[in-house]
């Protein structure tokens, strides 16, 4: 054996990276041994690999996926470290909502262990009883995109109402007759790429300079609807109220449903957040 030939348990130690993810870089051709002894099947890695394995455990510990770390080893490769910053962005936006998220669950967990007999408090969900509701036709102002649901629909929101409070449209008393509304057209939940659409009820002669933003009438209908008290992640809480109250009544749901925003999330708790679920129906 040449001396820089490393076999696989050293070179286990050499990075703290176990033999079994080696074996898998292997496989995903990530980090290939450069010697496989045909006869004996032993691997041997050579000191220049050394590097790239703590590559891939550095990008490992940062949370990116192998199929990621792939790419970004390419990109590395390459020169191309414009590729590595836009997937560094990204993974950091990932990790502020986990980091958000994990607060949350930190919060739950000590308020329950505080409180041995309230234990089971964390499974009551806000949500009222199912209601059937006449909901009439609405003249919106609205805008359709693809996209995530925390990036996407933010973003329709500041645009519409930016649109509505424009120097034009307040010289037009222009108004808001209703709360912003977010339609759901996608049959299963979706990442990345879901259909939204973004309206808000407004009266009044709107100007549109947007050409992807419109004013539309909203169909009236028959639906059934909740109101759900709680941050917008939960909020499929909601949905499963009223699938369950229309799987029980023999009603068949309709899309697409709508979420009515009450109040701002800059402003208030998102405990304390309100929002209506409405999901439009017809009898089987």
């Amino acid at each position: 054996m040449l001396i820089d030939q490393i076999p696989i348990g050293k070179f286990s130690f050499m990075t703290r990276l176990s033999r079994k993810a080696l074996r898998l870089y292997d496989r995903k051709g990530l980090l290939v041994p450069e010697i496989k002894d045909s006869f004996t099947g032993y691997r041997y890695y050579t000191v220049p690999q050394i590097e790239q394995g703590m590559k891939i455990k550095t990008f490992t510990f940062l949370g990116f996926s192998l199929e990621e770390i792939s790419t970004l080893l390419d990109a590395e490769s390459k020169g191309n470290s414009e590729f590595i910053e836009t997937c560094f962005r990204k993974r950091l936006e990932e990790v502020r909502l986990e980091a958000v998220q994990l607060q949350r669950i930190e919060s739950i967990l000590q308020g329950a262990c505080k409180h041995s007999g309230k234990v089971m408090e964390i499974f009551k969900m806000s949500v009222t009883e199912p209601v059937i509701k006449e909901i009439p036709e609405l003249r919106v102002l609205g805008k359709r995109e693809k996209g995530t649901f925390v990036v996407t629909i933010g973003k329709l929101i500041n645009e519409i109402c930016a649109c509505v409070s424009s120097p034009e449209n307040q010289r037009n008393r222009v108004k808001t007759t209703g709360p912003i509304m977010f339609l759901c057209h996608d049959e299963e939940y979706k990442e990345t790429g879901a259909d939204i659409e973004i309206t808000l009820p407004v009266s009044g002669r709107v100007s549109v300079e947007d050409p992807k933003m419109e004013i539309k009438t909203l169909p009236a209908m028959k639906a059934i609807s909740v109101i759900y008290r709680g941050p917008y992640h939960e909020v499929e809480v909601a949905y499963n109220r009223i699938f369950s109250f229309a799987e029980e009544n023999s009603l068949e749901t309709i899309l697409p449903s709508r979420e009515l925003y009450f109040n701002d999330p800059a402003e208030v708790p998102e405990e304390e957040l309100m929002t209506e679920v409405q999901v439009q129906f017809r009898e089987r």
